[in-house]
């Protein structure tokens, strides 16, 4: 059963199918159906004397440049989930897309882990087999954890013995504040007393009061001269 006075019959030559929702082409002004109502469909003679429009962010407000005959949807979601500057887009791609590429120079994220099973890396999908990031196996791994091992290590071994440059002094500069102006016999004299008196006799010989030792005197013993002599 049709209804010939509901809808309009296509423009097209080679179609004429009657359409209840026939469109308007906006650049020869016919009426074509659902399938050629686009230019290449129906041979417009005159695709190009319209403007093209392109879509509007909803988020930035940023203009989205996308190909021709691609749905303004596709070009506005890449948009967002990779270049819109808005607050809630950038809080939308840190929770989902967490997962970026180790591969030198990508930096490509996905919403899901790509774990190598050889080097223990995340990859992105382009970047996902071993001959596609170059992967050089397990002996990275080890090297890696070497590498991190050793560095902790060093970490908690600067934070243990931390280096202090004020304490540091110069052997030279301790020296001539040891001697000052006294002579190297004055001085060689001075650090055999104070050597001595650092020893063990000597703080025992302080401890008991006793007296210093008494200088050694000549005597003369007694007899014919030419027997005599002294001793010390």
């Amino acid at each position: 059963m049709e209804f010939p006075h509901i809808g309009n019959n296509c423009s097209y030559k080679s179609c004429n199918k009657l359409d209840f929702l026939p469109m308007k082409c906006g650049a020869c002004k016919d009426v074509f159906c659902s399938d050629h109502f686009a230019y290449s469909k129906h041979e417009c003679p005159e695709p190009n004397t319209r403007d093209v429009q392109v879509p509007v962010c909803p988020l930035c407000g940023a203009i989205v440049p996308g190909r021709r005959g691609e749905p303004p949807d596709v070009a506005v979601g890449a948009h967002i989930d990779n270049q819109c500057t808005s607050d809630p887009a950038r809080e939308r791609r840190k929770k989902v897309f967490t997962n970026r590429c180790s591969f030198k120079g990508c930096k490509t994220k996905e919403m899901v882990p790509l774990v190598c099973g050889e080097c223990a890396l995340n990859f992105c999908l382009r970047h996902r087999h071993t001959a596609d990031h170059l992967c050089e196996g397990k002996l990275a791994v080890k090297r890696r954890q070497a590498a991190d091992a050793a560095m902790s290590r060093l970490k908690a071994a600067e934070i243990r013995t931390p280096w202090n440059n004020t304490n540091i002094t110069s052997p030279v500069s301790t020296f001539a504040d040891v001697q000052g102006t006294m002579s190297e016999d004055e001085a060689l004299a001075h650090a055999l007393a104070l050597s001595l008196a650092d020893s063990p006799e000597g703080r025992r010989g302080e401890g008991r009061g006793a007296q210093p030792p008494r200088p050694l005197v000549r005597q003369r013993v007694g007899g014919e001269q030419s027997s005599r002599c002294s001793v010390s």
